[in-house]
C-alpha cells in the first residue's frame, strides 16, 4: 500500500540554468512507484521525496510516528525511508507538477549541504538502511556538465565550484560534532536549529 505519494517539480520561470538542471534531474517525467525492494537498485533515491508536493496517508504517517522534530531537515526523507522499512510504498506522479527551484548561492549551497552532513551523521540508520550518498552526488555532477554543456556552457565553471562547496559542507556537516556551536549556527542554512 502507498504510504506517500509526491509530484514534479518544475524550474520556476526564473529559475538558473544550474537550478533547472537540479529539478530535471530529481523530477523525472516518468511516474514510478518503489518499495524497500528496490533499495538494492536505487539506494538513497528510494526514499527520495520533496514535501512542496507531496500527500501522506496519515494512518501510514502516524504508523512511522509522524515527522520528527528533532532533525535539522529532510523530514520528509526520513518519514518516507520509515515507511519503506515498514512495509509502505512511495510513489511519483509526474503528472502533478509544481513550480518550486531554488536560486541558491554558493554560501547558500554550503550551507544547505552543511546541513544535509549534518542530517546524516546524526541519523546514522538512515544510511545504513539506503546506503551512502556520494555515489549519487558524482551522478548529479556528471549530469549537470553534460546539461550545461548543452545550455550555458559558460556556468561549467561556476557549477564545479558550487560542486566543491556542496561536499566541503556535507563533509563538514558530517563531522558537526567536532564544531563548535557558533560554528555550527554560522554554517547552517537553519540556524534556529542550534538554539
Amino acid at each position: 500500500m502507498v504510504g506517500v505519494a509526491y509530484g514534479r517539480q518544475l524550474p520556476a520561470p526564473e529559475a538558473t540554468p544550474i537550478a533547472a538542471h537540479a529539478r530535471l534531474f530529481n523530477y523525472p517525467v516518468k511516474s514510478y512507484v518503489r518499495s524497500a525492494a528496490d533499495i538494492s537498485a536505487y539506494g538513497i533515491k528510494t526514499a527520495f521525496l520533496s514535501n512542496s508536493l507531496a500527500a501522506y496517508r496519515r494512518s501510514a504517517l502516524l504508523a512511522v510516528g509522524g515527522f520528527p522534530s528533532s532533525v535539522i531537515l529532510s523530514e520528509d526523507t526520513m518519514v518516507a525511508t520509515k515507511m519503506l522499512l515498514s512495509g509502505w510504498k512511495i510513489t511519483y506522479c509526474a503528472e502533478a507538477t509544481c513550480y518550486h527551484s531554488h536560486n541558491y548561492t554558493l554560501i547558500k549551497e554550503f550551507q544547505r549541504y552543511f546541513d544535509i552532513g549534518v542530517f546524516h551523521a546524526r541519523e546514522a540508520w538512515y544510511l545504513q538502511a539506503l546506503g551512502g550518498a556520494e555515489g549519487e552526488g558524482k551522478r548529479f555532477v556528471l549530469s549537470e556538465l553534460r546539461y550545461l554543456r548543452r545550455h550555458a556552457p559558460a556556468l561549467m565553471p561556476a557549477a564545479l565550484l558550487r560542486s566543491a562547496f556542496k561536499l566541503i559542507g556535507y563533509r563538514l556537516g558530517r563531522l558537526e560534532h567536532y564544531l563548535p556551536r557558533y560554528v555550527k549556527r554560522a554554517f547552517s542554512m537553519n540556524r534556529g536549529f542550534w538554539n
